[in-house]
């Protein structure tokens, strides 16, 4: 019962930090990094479904502006354009909901900091080619890293904090489910909707109402497990 207190407190506080930003002086500058940290899990959902479908990763680019891209390579059927495209969008539900689970003790929230903090060490060495992209995942690990090396309540509200931050952009950002085109640094390309529309057919939107559905699901469920679970 105590990690289930635990576990709600954290979720609470994460939430009063998140209002925060809203309220006190350029706190929309101090919430920039979390437009980042969505962008992440964005591109690495693209470079992680490509490993699966057997493509090859060649690299991952953020951009301050918020954008970012994920280069891939391989031959492949019209499923497995299309299931990479939908990995980056459902990306930020699946971080969120991992993150969600992670706040349910104390050591799962350790745990979780340290395997994002190895991922994203991984990733800044093997596939971010970006300067701005390897300064903010640099600084995203060594943030990981420190919480879980402290671990205490403040590793299971971070976690929260990041869970409710990665939850939010599936709302704030998904008007992207619903337009043809993406326009970043890297230059104007079909939205990852549209490329399911052109691998499988029927309709951009159609696919964007489907994958949104599936984020939305997907958050549930680490939500659900986070306010259950006693741990």
């Amino acid at each position: 019962m105590a990690s289930l207190k635990g576990t709600r407190a954290a979720l609470w506080a994460s939430v009063a930090l998140t209002a925060l930003l809203y309220v006190v002086p350029y706190g929309h500058i101090v919430g920039y990094p979390l437009v980042w940290l969505s962008t992440f899990a964005h591109e690495l959902g693209h470079g992680i479904t490509a490993l699966l479908v057997g493509h090859d990763f060649l690299e991952l680019r953020l951009y301050a502006d918020g954008s970012g891209v994920a280069m891939h390579a391989g031959r492949s059927g019209r499923l497995a354009q299309a299931l990479v495209a939908a990995g980056g969008l459902i990306g930020p539900a699946v971080a969120g909901a991992a993150c969600f689970w992670g706040t349910t003790s104390i050591k799962r929230a350790r745990g979780t900091l340290w395997a994002g903090a190895i991922i994203g060490g991984l990733v800044l060495v093997l596939y971010v080619r970006s300067l701005f992209g390897a300064v903010f995942v640099a600084s995203l690990v060594a943030l990981m890293v420190w919480m879980a090396r402290r671990g205490g309540e403040a590793a299971r509200i971070l976690l929260a904090f990041l869970a409710i931050q990665l939850a939010m952009s599936v709302f704030s950002r998904g008007d992207y489910l619903f337009t043809q085109h993406a326009v970043t640094e890297a230059g104007t390309m079909p939205s990852d909707t549209e490329v399911m529309a052109q691998a499988l057919l029927l309709p951009y939107w159609f696919w964007g109402l489907l994958v949104g559905a599936l984020s939305v699901w997907i958050l549930l469920q680490g939500v659900q497990r986070a306010v259950r679970s006693s741990g």
